[in-house]
C-alpha cells in the first residue's frame, strides 16, 4: 500500500511539473558568467533577469528560463548557446556579459540560427557593426557603446591629470573601451603614455604588464578588465611600484576590489559604468528587486538584464494577440513596437497595463530599469554614463552624464 502511494506521489509531481513546464508560452535562455574573471557579477545580473519573468507571469504571460554559464570564456559559452538553440529551443538568449564572449556566440551561434541575442553587458563598439549581424537584426543589447563610456571617462580623467597608462583586457571590451578613451583623453589635452593589454585568462601575476604601463611614470593608471584580473595587478601597482592613482570601468566596479585592496587604497578612487537613469523607473525597479532579494548590490548591469527580459516577453506578446506564431524571428519584428516610441509609457512592472493595452491594439513604449531602451537600427540603446566611486568600503554614485 505505501507502494503505491508514493508512485501515485511521484506521478502527481511529475504531471504537475509537466503542466507547469507546458504552461511557458517562450523559453528565454541566460548566457551569463558564473564562473571565470566576470563571475562576482553573474548570479546578481541574473537575477535582475528572473525578476522580470517572473512579473511578467504574474501579469499573464509565462516564460520558461534556461540559465547557461558562459564561464566568461568563448568557448563554453558557445557550447552553453549551441544549446540553448538547438536542444533547448529557446527564442532568445539574454546575454553574454564580456563582449569577448558575446561576438563569437552572436557569429557562431545565434545569428545564423535567427534566434535574438540580447547583451545586457557588452559594451564594445564592435557589435554596433558586427558583420554577421548585418540585414538580420537579432543582436541587441540594453547597455550603451563604450563609445559613449570612453567618452566619459576620459573627460573624467582629464580634469585631474595630464598623463595617463591603460592596461586592459586584451578582447573586444578592454580594446575599444581603451581606445575610446584614448581619443577623448587627448581631445581634452591629455596624453596616454602606454596602452598595455593583458591576457583574457586570469593570471597569477602582472609585473610584466605593470612595468610596461607604469614606464613612464604616469598620472593615473586606467584599470580597464575584470575583477579576477584587476584585483591581483591592482594590488601589485600599491606592493610592488608604491602606485595608487587608478581609474576605473565598469569591469572593474566591484566589491570584491575593496576587499582584495583594503578600503583605505581605493577611497576616493573614481570610475565610470553604464548607468541607470535615477528617475521613477529605476526606483520602481530597485524597490522591487530589494523586495525579492532583500538587496541591491552596487554592480552594474542588473537592470539592463531586467530590461533585456521584459521586452522580449512585451514583444512576444504583442505577437500573440495578433494570432502569429511565436518565434525568434516574429518576436524580434515586435521589440521596437514595445520599446520604442510612440506609444503608451510602461514601466518596470506594469506588464498587466501592457497586455491590455496590446490586446485593444494600442502601441506601448517601455521605459525601461536602466532608461529608455530605444533600440537603433543597429539594435543599440543609448543609456548615461554613471561616474562612482569607492567611499568608505563602499560604491557609490556621484552623477550621470548623458551624451547623444
Amino acid at each position: 500500500m505505501r507502494k503505491v502511494f508514493v508512485a501515485a506521489l511521484v506521478l502527481t509531481f511529475a504531471i504537475a511539473f509537466i503542466s507547469s513546464a507546458s504552461a511557458a508560452e517562450i523559453k528565454v535562455g541566460t548566457l551569463l558568467s558564473h564562473t571565470g574573471p566576470l563571475k562576482e557579477f553573474g548570479p546578481n545580473i541574473q537575477n535582475g533577469a528572473v525578476l522580470a519573468a517572473k512579473q511578467l507571469g504574474a501579469a499573464g504571460f509565462e516564460i520558461q528560463m534556461i540559465h547557461e554559464d558562459s564561464e566568461t570564456s568563448a568557448i563554453p559559452a558557445t557550447n552553453a548557446a549551441k544549446k540553448l538553440v538547438e536542444v533547448d529551443r529557446v527564442v532568445a538568449i539574454v546575454g553574454a556579459l564580456a563582449s569577448g564572449v558575446t561576438v563569437p556566440v552572436a557569429e557562431s551561434v545565434t545569428c545564423p540560427n535567427n534566434v535574438i541575442m540580447i547583451s545586457p553587458a557588452s559594451t564594445s563598439p564592435l557589435i554596433t557593426v558586427l558583420p554577421a549581424d548585418k540585414g538580420k537584426d537579432f543582436l541587441f543589447r540594453t547597455c550603451p557603446s563604450d563609445a559613449l563610456q570612453g567618452v566619459v571617462a576620459g573627460r573624467l580623467a582629464a580634469t585631474y591629470n595630464r598623463t595617463a597608462a591603460v592596461l586592459y583586457v586584451n578582447n573586444p571590451y578592454g580594446q575599444g573601451l581603451a581606445e575610446e578613451f584614448k581619443k577623448s583623453f587627448e581631445k581634452m589635452q591629455g596624453k596616454v603614455l602606454a596602452m598595455v593589454p593583458h591576457d583574457e585568462k586570469a593570471a597569477e601575476s602582472y609585473t610584466a604588464e605593470l612595468r610596461k604601463a607604469l614606464a613612464g611614470k604616469p598620472d593615473r593608471l586606467c584599470a580597464f578588465s575584470y575583477p579576477d584580473h584587476a584585483k591581483v595587478y591592482l594590488k601589485e601597482a600599491i606592493e610592488f611600484f608604491n602606485f595608487k592613482n587608478f581609474l576605473f570601468c565598469d569591469g572593474t566596479k566591484s566589491e570584491d576590489i575593496v576587499k582584495a585592496l583594503g578600503a583605505r587604497n581605493v577611497e576616493g578612487q573614481r570610475g565610470t559604468a553604464p548607468g541607470a537613469a535615477e528617475g521613477e523607473t529605476y526606483f520602481i525597479f530597485r524597490a522591487d528587486y530589494k523586495n525579492e532579494y532583500g538587496r541591491v548590490p552596487p554592480l552594474p548591469f542588473i537592470t539592463n538584464a531586467y530590461d533585456g527580459v521584459a521586452v522580449v516577453g512585451l514583444a512576444a506578446y504583442a505577437a500573440k494577440v495578433k494570432g502569429i506564431p511565436l518565434t525568434s524571428t516574429n518576436i524580434r519584428d515586435h521589440l521596437r513596437f514595445v520599446a520604442n516610441p510612440p506609444g503608451e509609457v510602461i514601466k518596470p512592472g506594469e506588464f498587466k497595463k501592457a497586455f491590455d493595452l496590446l490586446s485593444a491594439g494600442k502601441q506601448i513604449n517601455y521605459e525601461g530599469a536602466a532608461g529608455s531602451v530605444d533600440f537603433d537600427e543597429n539594435g543599440d540603446v543609448v543609456t548615461p554614463i554613471e561616474i562612482w566611486k569607492y567611499r568608505k568600503g563602499e560604491i557609490v554614485t556621484v552623477s550621470m552624464e548623458f551624451l547623444e
